[in-house]
């Protein structure tokens, strides 16, 4: 089918393409123009995801921060506290509404809730932290109070919602403060139990001092055992007859004294002898001062070896005294150091309980500070305003769609029935139809023609005639 005859179709039958048409555009308009205007009133919030200055937890911008605002905005904990605000309950008339719609069965704060959830409209803005409050309402100024009293609520309710979690752990936060408290003082009071049972304070330096002596002793210790093996080694030298040769004896300035008279006298009793002759009395004199010299020597000798085995006996005795005295300050070094562990770990008891304390009092003053927070996040940010035009019913919408509709019921009715009685609406159907040519048409009634209709037959014809003529021709 063309063009054409689509035209031709709708012009031959366009008394039922208009009655299908206003069939369905006028009742349309009529219950669109028939049905109660309603208006649309809309507040906007801004929530701002910003840190949180009063709270201990930095706030997250996720996406699931709008979601969870319009599911508070569309609660019923919003919706009756709307309830509430407006006094709504005491209204007579809207108890005579209620009554008139549920008979007084169920309750009054729940019906209106139910009512106000489903004229409520809210949506957030594209790729912003705004939402749009709306309302939809027979009267203006009763959807413009609405919204602003849904947007207030939320508002209140968001402030709520904060607040009574921080009172809840406010209140949690300073019986553990009490308990931390308690903890904290039997903690100090043991320590100080201690403190004073061993007289040991775990703040002084007795530790320290006490330890520097305990290597003081070491030290003098590994000196004293040095000096006593020396000394044990030249008495053992002593008493093998080599007293002579011990330096602190052969430095002796007596004992060098005496041995250097000695030298002397042999020195000259060689000479004597050699000029006077063994019997000579100088010689035996000299002789006798000799012996004698070595008689003083030897006694000498023997009195500074007696010397060097006291010494070796008084280095023995201070080695055992100041062993005794290392292990002795070994041992209190030990006992006090044992006492220091048993304090320390008390003192760390002490510090654990205090550390617990000051992190439960700044909890407890953060969780304080925020249950008497007198703002939130939300901000309102347009108040509604009673609208001028009405957004129900749209009748610019309802129309264009009624006359889309009637168009589109129309023209497939028209083509239906063309269907169930189909016609010759131009020539193109006949040829169409019987697959023969049109050979002429004849003029419309009062048409007017330069040329007669006989000549326009025949010239219209002529080709035809030709073509069939030379088919015939093949043909046979």
């Amino acid at each position: 089918m063309s063009f054409a005859q689509f035209l031709a179709i709708l012009f031959a039958r366009r008394w039922l393409f208009l009655a299908v048409l206003l069939a369905v555009l006028l009742p349309a308009l009529a219950v669109t123009l028939w049905l109660p205007k309603r208006y649309a009133a809309s507040a906007s919030v801004v929530v701002d995801v910003k840190p949180d200055p009063l709270s201990a937890f930095p706030t997250l911008a996720n996406p699931t921060v709008m979601a969870t605002q319009i599911d508070i905005v569309q609660s019923e904990r919003v919706a009756r506290r709307v309830v509430r605000n407006l006094k709504l309950l005491e209204a007579p008339q809207v108890r005579q509404q209620w009554m008139a719609d549920t008979g007084g069965r169920g309750d009054l704060e729940t019906w209106l809730v139910e009512r106000f959830q489903k004229e409520l409209s809210v949506k957030p803005s594209r790729e912003s932290s705004v939402i749009e409050i709306a309302y939809t309402a027979a009267d203006p100024q009763f959807a413009a109070g609405l919204a602003n009293a849904f947007a207030q609520a939320y508002i209140d309710t968001v402030l709520e919602l904060r607040v009574e979690p921080a009172k809840q752990y406010s209140s949690f936060f300073e019986a553990r403060a009490r308990d931390a408290r308690a903890a904290l003082g039997a903690a100090q009071s043991k320590l100080s139990a201690f403190q004073q049972h061993s007289g040991v304070v775990m703040t002084d330096e007795r530790m320290d001092v006490e330890t520097q002596r305990l290597n003081d002793l070491s030290s003098q210790l590994v000196a004293i055992q040095a000096a006593a093996a020396d000394a044990s080694s030249r008495q053992a030298q002593a008493s093998a007859g080599s007293a002579d040769k011990l330096q602190e004896i052969s430095n002796h300035p007596v004992v060098a004294g005496l041995r250097g008279d000695l030298s002397r006298m042999e020195a000259k009793l060689q000479e004597l002898n050699s000029r006077l002759g063994d019997g000579h009395p100088q010689v035996i004199e000299l002789k006798a001062n000799i012996a004698e010299l070595r008689r003083r020597l030897d006694v000498e000798v023997r009195q500074l070896s007696a010397g060097v085995g006291i010494s070796n006996s008084i280095s023995r005795q201070r080695e055992a005294q100041i062993r005794a005295e290392l292990e002795a300050q070994r041992a209190k070094v030990l006992k006090m150091k044992q006492v220091r562990d048993e304090g320390m770990m008390i003192l760390r008891d002490v510090e654990t309980a205090q550390r617990a304390y000051d992190n439960i009092t700044q909890r407890l003053s953060q969780s304080s500070l925020e249950s008497q927070a007198t703002a939130t996040n939300v901000s309102l940010l347009n108040s509604a305003v009673p609208p001028l035009q009405a957004a129900f019913p749209r009748v610019g919408l309802n129309a264009s769609l009624a006359l889309f509709m009637g168009l589109l019921l129309a023209t497939v009715a028209t083509l239906l029935m063309e269907l169930r009685d189909r016609r010759v609406r131009a020539p193109q159907d006949i040829e169409a139809l019987l697959g023969l040519p049109v050979l002429g048409r004849l003029p419309a009634p009062g048409a007017t023609s330069p040329a007669s209709p006989l000549a326009r037959l025949a010239g219209r014809a002529a080709p035809r005639l030709n073509a069939a003529a030379s088919s015939a021709g093949k043909t046979v």
